[in-house]
């Protein structure tokens, strides 16, 4: 990281970064290309291992994408704000951000995908105890994407 002075090193406030994010994107490799999506998440630290979760549709660009290639760059970004300045050259954006990468893999167990689907509405709602029918478990697509590296900075 070039800026030193912004960069995030504790742990807890990684978590608590991510935990404040609504959107996680994904940049796949596609034939020598990038595809990148966004996509809403649930979030955990397992022992100091990162680890998101993702659901879609079990067809689309980014299935074949996760089976040809699973290594993964993503992106999240919060606490957005403008700092005005007298010139617009003294304007600037405060902001908070993780970047890194990892290896996503689909998840097929039911109640592992259970468990990431409450992780997922976890982290748009900030409430446990949601109900997944088999039927709705199957329908849709999950898979979960172990943080490899990653950083995260802040500019105040």
């Amino acid at each position: 990281m070039r800026r030193k002075d912004r960069e995030i090193t504790d742990g807890k406030r990684i978590d608590d970064i991510i935990t404040a994010c609504t959107c996680c994107r994904l940049g796949f490799y596609d034939k020598g290309s990038v595809y990148i999506v966004p996509l809403n998440f649930g979030y955990e630290n397992k022992n100091g291992t990162r680890i998101f979760y993702f659901h879609s549709a079990k067809q689309g660009r980014k299935i074949p994408l996760i089976e040809a290639c699973p290594q993964v760059g993503f992106e999240l970004d919060t606490d957005h704000r403008l700092q005005p300045g007298r010139t617009a050259c003294d304007y600037s954006m405060g902001f908070q951000s993780v970047i890194g990468s990892g290896v996503v893999a689909p998840i097929h167990d039911r109640g592992e995908k259970q468990r990431a689907l409450q992780a997922l509405m976890y982290q748009n709602t900030r409430r446990h105890g949601w109900d997944f029918s088999d039927e709705m478990t199957d329908a849709v697509y999950v898979f979960r994407l172990t943080v490899t590296s990653l950083s995260c900075k802040e500019h105040r």
